[in-house]
């Protein structure tokens, strides 16, 4: 389990190699940020990857996703002066949002626990509020769909995201998010044979059974690169990785 704090940020399309270039300036500030565990910067898989049952368009122009060793570690950095100086320079055009959150990993099946999460392929899902009864709406999906979504072929990662009670930093907008998900996979390919399989209208079935809620579901198909910060590297397959001064290395 760790507490993460998600960044999202959103705007037109020619607004993404600004963003990009915010994202690397505000990765060093937030190499400071203590009790940082590590970072996750997600792009859109923009090319070949076909969910047949969703179709959610274009996602986020970035995620950046902060795990922190504990809830009050997270409390602590996102009032930091360090955060807020990295959200007072987002570029013209680009809206941010965030979410404090616990996340919780599950076993894929056949496995006894959780496997490391390597793979850079993620599928991120995230429910919005409301809901009739957002206690039982966790309640149903936590019981049914990770289980199912185990069942993936080729399935590497599940994870669930559940939003703590923390006010975010003056003037970043909630996400207002009652849930989240994420499935990873190896690459496009993968994802593909996963959302073909029967298992993918098992979830379906899941879904419509889910207790009512009326906000906004969606689902984005996205690269992500971890960075960890005992070294000040990142590292993902076939991702490209920062080097200890800050360079752009070659591809692994």
């Amino acid at each position: 389990m760790l507490n993460v704090f998600e960044l999202a940020c959103f705007g037109p399309v020619d607004a993404e190699p600004a963003a990009r270039d915010w994202h690397a300036a505000a990765a060093a500030a937030w190499r400071e940020l203590p009790g940082l565990v590590s970072h996750d910067l997600y792009v859109g898989a923009t090319e070949g990857a076909k969910d047949p049952l969703v179709d959610d368009d274009r996602g986020p122009l970035l995620i950046a996703m902060l795990a922190f060793a504990d809830e009050y570690a997270l409390g602590k950095a996102i009032v930091s002066t360090a955060f807020a100086r990295s959200l007072a320079r987002l570029p013209d055009g680009v809206r941010a949002a965030g979410e404090a959150m616990e996340c919780r990993h599950y076993p894929v099946a056949g496995a006894a626990a959780p496997a490391e999460l390597r793979a850079p392929f993620s599928y991120v899902v995230r429910y919005h509020r409301p809901a009739e009864d957002e206690a039982a709406f966790v309640a149903n999906y936590v019981a049914t769909h990770p289980p199912t979504l185990a069942r993936l072929p080729a399935i590497r990662n599940i994870m669930c995201y559940f939003p703590l009670d923390r006010p975010n930093p003056p003037g970043l907008a909630k996400s207002n998010y009652m849930l989240g998900n994420e499935v990873v996979f190896d690459d496009v390919a993968a994802f593909n044979r996963a959302m073909a399989s029967p298992v993918r209208h098992e979830l379906r079935a899941h879904y419509r059974a889910f207790p009512p809620f009326s906000g906004a579901n969606t689902h984005w198909p996205m690269w992500r690169t971890r960075y960890l910060w005992d070294s000040w590297r990142c590292i993902a397959p076939t991702r490209l990785v920062v080097s200890p001064v800050g360079r752009k290395s070659d591809e692994i």
